[in-house]
């Protein structure tokens, strides 16, 4: 019978280790003097330790006095390392988002849509890290926000990832009922909520994500509600990646200023505020290379 093959084939590490050790006849201070000649510092003590299951060595760490193991016992490659298990990833820190009634005076409600379709509002697309934004905002002849296409590429960060959740904030004054959600890219529509000036709605991926699985995904958002529009912002809730948004401006009624802004929350005043100029073509940009909590867009001031 292979001792030492069964050994290597069932573990566990320790098991394994100690066969190997005796089947090559070394003692456990030659086996460090042999590691050492390879650049491999490693204790006497935690020799023993490993071998006899009272320590397991960090495949951060020990990764490299592993391999070493093996080549000095005459071991097949990896052999031992598979016996470490699934690498150990360090826990994620990243800091708690911020909700959306810290951020804008329609928070209260938007939390309330958000509990009506069973998403904890406190954690909403927590799961997904936004590594990509783009908005393109149509406004209308009437100087209405008419219609606002958005393209999202995210990536999970744990597995089990089925949705991502929406929101749209009207103008004071719209008419929550007359808009319409269209999904687009990599998701279809689920459940639409709509109360006040908010309307929340799920869009649900074609598959589940695994953990550092992107998705891409857009949905276009038309309001028909004709109030006039004094600018467009999307609300960060936790620090995102490059974000560009765009307007297309009606070409017989162009704003008289078009202003890039970033406030903490709604009600603050600006901590950025650029002049904007539009294209030929009757396009304004802005352009963030990264966004903190808080909310970014474009202002317009009406002639």
């Amino acid at each position: 019978m292979d001792v030492l093959g069964d050994a290597l084939r069932r573990g566990p590490f320790h098991v394994a280790l100690r066969t190997a050790i005796e089947h090559r006849g070394l003692s456990l201070a030659r086996l460090r003097a042999h590691l050492s000649r390879m650049d491999i510092s490693i204790a006497e003590s935690t020799l023993s330790y490993w071998q006899r299951g009272l320590r397991h060595p960090d495949v951060h760490h020990a990764l490299g006095a592993v391999r070493g193991l093996e080549s000095v016992l005459g071991l097949p490659t990896d052999s031992l390392v598979v016996l470490l298990g699934p690498r150990q990833r360090t826990p994620r820190r990243t800091p708690p988002s911020a909700s959306f009634a810290e951020l804008v005076v329609a928070g209260p409600t938007t939390r309330e849509l958000l509990a009506d379709i069973g998403a904890d509002p406190e954690r909403c697309n927590s799961s997904m890290e936004l590594q990509l934004a783009h908005e393109r905002v149509t406004i209308g002849v009437d100087r209405s926000q008419a219609k606002v296409h958005t393209l999202l590429v995210g990536r999970a960060l744990e597995t089990g990832v089925d949705r991502y959740v929406a929101v749209y904030h009207g103008e004071p004054g719209c008419d929550v009922d007359v808009v319409r959600v269209t999904a687009g890219d990599g998701c279809r529509l689920g459940r639409v909520r709509r109360k006040d000036v908010s309307v929340i709605f799920e869009l649900m991926f074609d598959r589940t994500l695994t953990e550092g699985e992107t998705a891409v995904i857009s949905y276009t958002v038309e309001d028909d509600s004709g109030v006039e529009c004094p600018g467009y912002f999307r609300i960060f809730r936790a620090p995102s990646g490059p974000y560009l948004l765009q307007m297309q401006l009606p070409t017989e009624d162009v704003p008289a200023r078009c202003v890039q802004e970033v406030r903490i929350t709604e009600s603050r005043p600006p901590t950025v505020s650029t002049e904007l100029y539009c294209d030929r073509g009757y396009v304004v940009s802005a352009y963030y290379p990264g966004s903190e909590r808080g909310i970014a867009g474009i202002s317009l001031e009406w002639r």
